[in-house]
């Protein structure tokens, strides 16, 4: 057989091989470029569904400002001029939520503006930052209280079970009581377009407000205003009862004890019980204060201690301290320190929304400005709160 005659028959097996290796890697790379695109194709959609995710959970207002406009800009114009024809049944959301009220209750302030009375309500210096704080719409709020434990046993497949016994329930209302400010401005300042009326708006009523809230947790007597946790019947913390708030003592009329004075707080801290204590909040004074973080255990260790990093509360042997200026002074007999678990022993409840009513004639030639909203506030539960007494029994 000739060299001619071997070439014609075909391509040698090196060939095939490598014929073959080439189709093979073809294959590969289109598998390949077909997985990436599907992969790319899913993470597309995955990225779609996710955004579709986020915008149905975000918050109607946070998500469309534009909801928010109109009602701002009704409002600055109400403010400014007293044109209420913006406000009047202003659709908000399209929920037909009219922001005017009462005929002679104003107009509910825009969300911005009540977003800054409400930041500044949280962080003034009153029980507001550890109560229990609930928003209501009718007049009054019902707490439904357990004062005992709910009785319960072991059992077993032979022994018959013994009838439990039946907890004690009691009713706790807390009435809503209409809070008032009344911040004045001039005429000028209002045609001012530069001057901002909102936040100016915003910060005096707030202002107020927290002033008034603050000293009514602590002491009000509940006639037109809250219930303060210092209005209740005090009574030495081993004859307490439900209804009333127990104290311990120092041991010296007006002052700690000369030899042992930290032992009070360990008393006072060690009065409440377990399930309050994990929670626990000391509340006082800054004079109280004053003198508290100048205490000492038997080592000779401070028992205050401060907060490690910025904005973090002030420690008192571990526990959260909240600086409320309306508590009273250390003075004889005096209840100057507050402990316990306000989350469960103090509520507030309010009405989320503040009304404002323009007043262009009693203060001529300023225009007063009348806010109200409607907050109420009491004890609601006896046992989850101690006081430190200043005195002998």
């Amino acid at each position: 057989m000739s060299k001619t005659e071997t070439k014609a028959q075909g391509p040698g097996p090196a060939a095939e091989v490598k014929t073959a290796l080439a189709g093979f890697m073809s294959e590969v790379k289109n598998f390949h470029d077909d997985i990436h695109k599907k992969l790319q194709q899913q993470e597309e959609r995955l990225t779609m569904l996710d955004r579709k995710t986020n915008t149905l959970g975000r918050p109607v207002l946070a998500a469309n400002t534009d909801f928010d406009a109109p009602h701002r800009k009704a409002f600055e114009a109400y403010l400014r001029t007293g044109d209420d024809e913006g406000l009047r049944g202003l659709d908000l959301e399209g929920k037909a939520m009219s922001t005017a009220v009462a005929a002679d209750g104003g107009y509910l302030v825009d969300p911005e503006t009540a977003a800054i009375i409400a930041s500044t309500l949280s962080g003034a210096g009153s029980l507001r930052q550890v109560a229990n704080v609930v928003n209501v719409e009718g007049t009054a709020y019902d707490v439904l209280i357990d004062e005992g434990n709910l009785g319960s046993g072991w059992a077993d497949e032979t022994t018959a079970t013994t009838e439990t016994t039946t907890p004690t329930i009691d009713r706790i209302s807390i009435p809503l009581h209409e809070l008032a400010a009344m911040p004045k401005i001039s005429q000028r300042l209002l045609d001012d377009s530069a001057f901002d009326i909102e936040a100016w708006m915003a910060g005096r009523i707030a202002d107020k407000f927290a002033q008034a809230e603050a000293a009514a947790f602590i002491s009000g007597d509940g006639v037109n205003k809250p219930t303060g946790i210092l209005s209740h019947t005090v009574v030495a913390d081993a004859s307490w009862t439900w209804g009333n708030i127990g104290y311990v003592v120092t041991g010296t009329s007006g002052d700690f004890d000369a030899t042992a004075p930290g032992d009070a707080i360990v008393d006072l801290v060690y009065a409440l019980g377990a399930r309050y204590r994990a929670n626990g909040t000391f509340v006082m004074n800054s004079r109280t204060a004053g003198a508290v973080r100048k205490l000492k255990d038997t080592n000779g260790r401070f028992l205050w201690s401060d907060g490690l990093a910025a904005g973090e509360p002030s420690r008192l042997m571990g526990y959260r301290v909240v600086i409320a200026e309306d508590m009273p002074d250390i003075a004889a007999d005096s209840m100057s320190i507050a402990f316990g678990d306000f989350g469960a022993g103090y509520t507030i409840a309010e009405r989320p929304d503040t009304r404002i009513l323009r007043d262009p004639f009693s203060a001529k030639p300023n225009v007063l400005f009348y806010a109200t909203k409607r907050v109420g506030g009491d004890v609601s539960d006896f046992a989850a709160i101690k006081l430190l007494k200043f005195g002998v029994s």
